[in-house]
């Protein structure tokens, strides 16, 4: 066989179903996000970042900046490697306390990203428990699908958000066996938010174990940042809440939050957790000094939602297609690979706008969009300019407006 070639050919298919990742060399400027500057072999030009998963602009904030030079002043750069073997680090052992209390639990374990802590929870909880069914929503993000295959576990997939359907499957597995049922708060792409008290009831009914994602909703959502099952009053009633440290905290990293018991028998049984390196103590730093702001500070929160809801206003005065939700996210629709792929460059290129693709396999075919993700720094000014910069290029493909 042609190695080579095989690769090769693998790309180039990618590349003519307008699928190809291009990866866009940016570099964001502390206390002026969301501008940046964009690299190209013609040099430099200046951008506006309307894709950013850093919802709160938290990465750039002094709070967190200062804490990390503290910590990185105090203890080194490197945490020195797993934590059975070079130890807790104390800024380790504060973020999981701040976790905890973020989310009203007894306990919560540091990952080294969201994806290996979804990952490696569902893997461990379907593989340790005998005889664990788990039940995954079906639009469930790609690290809770792999956690759950992996786990080797047998898996029900219920119709998204349909909690008829969860009871269904529910009712037909055996009353004996164990049972773990998996969603998100916020799915990513769409934007909708799962109804978490009425899958409690039916999971509480069933004696089903509970598995929240609260990767898009953790600081954003709730009084404190808690994400939506704190908006809804429903933490205390989730077995197991996971979460980023990537995203609105602004830094980098994952957890899972819940009894001690159950965060101790994932740390304890959790390949994931016990053979990776620890993260850095400087991003531990940053990220409680993050969280423990967003506590205090829930006029970032109002301040998020109205920038989405204005921009999404403003979409909709212009006919273009957005997808209507009621998170903070605003996707608008394009629907062919190729045709999402050169809007995205046009943009770019033309407007000095920076909104990436979202293509098949992450969102199915003839769905394709771009994925707007408005912060509570971005300005009246350019979100006008962001509807002006689609609108012509909406024109200049001839893309299809709202019905």
């Amino acid at each position: 066989m042609n190695y080579a070639q095989f690769f090769e050919d693998k790309i180039s298919g990618l590349k003519a179903e307008g699928r190809y990742r291009v990866f866009t060399e940016i570099m964001r400027h502390v206390s002026h996000f969301p501008e940046a500057t964009h690299y190209t072999p013609q040099g430099t030009n200046d951008i506006v970042v309307w894709c950013s998963n850093d919802y709160l602009g938290m990465g750039q904030h002094p709070v967190v900046i200062a804490a990390m030079h503290e910590a990185i002043d105090a203890c080194g750069a490197g945490a020195g490697g797993t934590r059975n073997i070079s130890g807790n680090n104390r800024y380790h052992v504060l973020l999981e306390q701040e976790l905890a209390s973020l989310h009203g639990t007894e306990a919560a374990l540091l990952f080294t990203s969201g994806y290996t802590a979804n990952m490696t929870t569902l893997m461990t909880l379907g593989a340790v428990l005998p005889g664990c069914i788990i039940f995954s929503d079906s639009q469930n993000h790609n690290s809770m699908i792999e956690g759950i295959r992996h786990s080797r576990a047998p898996r029900q997939v219920f119709r998204h958000n349909d909690v008829a359907h969860l009871e269904e499957l529910l009712a037909a597995a055996p009353a004996n066996a164990p049972k773990l049922v998996a969603f998100e708060s916020v799915y990513s792409m769409d934007g909708d938010i799962s109804p978490i008290e009425k899958i409690c009831d039916v999971a509480e009914k069933y004696n089903a174990m509970t598995f929240l994602d609260e990767v898009h909703a953790v600081g954003m959502y709730g009084r404190h940042g808690g994400g939506v099952s704190e908006r809804d009053g429903q933490s205390a009633r989730i077995t197991f809440i996971q979460g980023t440290l990537a995203k609105a905290i602004g830094v980098h990293g994952g957890y899972v939050a819940g009894t001690k018991a159950a965060i101790d028998f994932i740390r304890s049984f959790g390949q994931g957790f016990i053979f990776s390196s620890a993260m850095p103590p400087a991003v531990a730093a940053g990220a409680r000094a993050s969280i423990r702001h967003l506590k205090e500070h829930n006029e970032i929160r109002e301040r998020h939602q109205e920038r989405a809801e204005t921009l999404r206003q403003k979409l909709r005065a212009a006919d273009l297609p957005v997808i209507v939700t009621d998170s903070h996210i605003v996707p608008v629709l394009v629907g062919e690979a190729s045709r999402c792929k050169r809007a995205s460059d046009l943009l770019l290129e033309e407007h000095g706008i920076y909104i990436q693709p979202i293509n098949y396999p992450t969102v199915p075919r003839g769905s394709e969009r771009l994925r707007i993700t408005p912060t509570p720094l971005h300005t009246d000014a350019q979100m006008d300019a962001l509807v002006a910069a689609l609108q012509a290029v909406w024109a200049k493909l001839n893309l299809k407006m709202s019905a």
